[in-house]
C-alpha cells in the first residue's frame, strides 16, 4: 500500500527564519531594559522584566512556527489532513475530487456533500512540489474509486 506525505516547503523556511528573528529581537530589546521606567516613582526595570520579554519573544516565535504544522498523508484507503488549525481523516469514498484551482492559495478536496476541505500542505507558493502532490493525491483517489 503506497503512502504519500506532503508538507509545505517555502512557508517552513519563512516561518523558521521569522520565528528566530523575533526571538533574537525580543532578546536584544530585553537587554535594553534598564534604569527607570520613565515615570516619576514608577520603579526600575528588573531582571524579571527582561526574562518576561525574552519569554514573550519565544511565545510569539512558537505561534509563528504553527504555520509549519500542515501535513497531508494519504494512501489507497484514506487521506489525513492536518492544517494550521484542525484536521481531517477522510476515506476516499467521501471525496469527489482533488482540486487546485487557478489563483487558489492551496489545494482542496471537494466532498460528495458539496463541502470543501482545504489542504494547507499543498500551497501555490511551492509551485512544482504542490503540483506533484496534487497529482499523487489524484492518482490515489482514482485508484480508490476504481477498486
Amino acid at each position: 500500500m503506497e503512502t504519500v506525505t506532503y508538507r509545505p516547503q517555502k512557508i517552513r523556511w519563512v516561518a523558521g527564519s521569522l520565528a528566530a528573528g523575533v526571538v533574537v529581537l525580543f532578546t536584544v530589546i530585553s537587554f535594553g531594559l534598564s534604569g527607570s521606567k520613565g515615570f516619576d516613582n514608577s520603579g526600575q526595570f528588573e531582571k524579571g522584566d527582561q526574562t518576561a520579554m525574552i519569554g514573550l519573544g519565544i511565545l510569539i516565535g512558537l505561534g509563528i512556527l504553527a504555520f509549519c504544522r500542515p501535513r497531508v498523508i494519504a494512501d489507497s484507503e484514506h487521506i489525513r489532513i492536518r492544517n494550521v488549525v484542525g484536521g481531517y481523516d477522510l476515506p476516499w469514498s467521501v471525496v469527489r475530487a482533488v482540486r487546485f484551482d487557478r489563483n487558489s492559495p492551496w489545494a482542496q478536496l471537494e466532498l460528495h456533500d458539496d463541502e470543501q476541505v482545504s489542504i494547507h500542505a499543498l500551497q501555490a507558493a511551492d509551485k512544482d512540489y504542490a503540483v506533484e502532490g496534487v497529482r499523487a493525491l489524484r492518482a490515489l483517489h482514482s485508484a480508490s474509486v476504481t477498486a
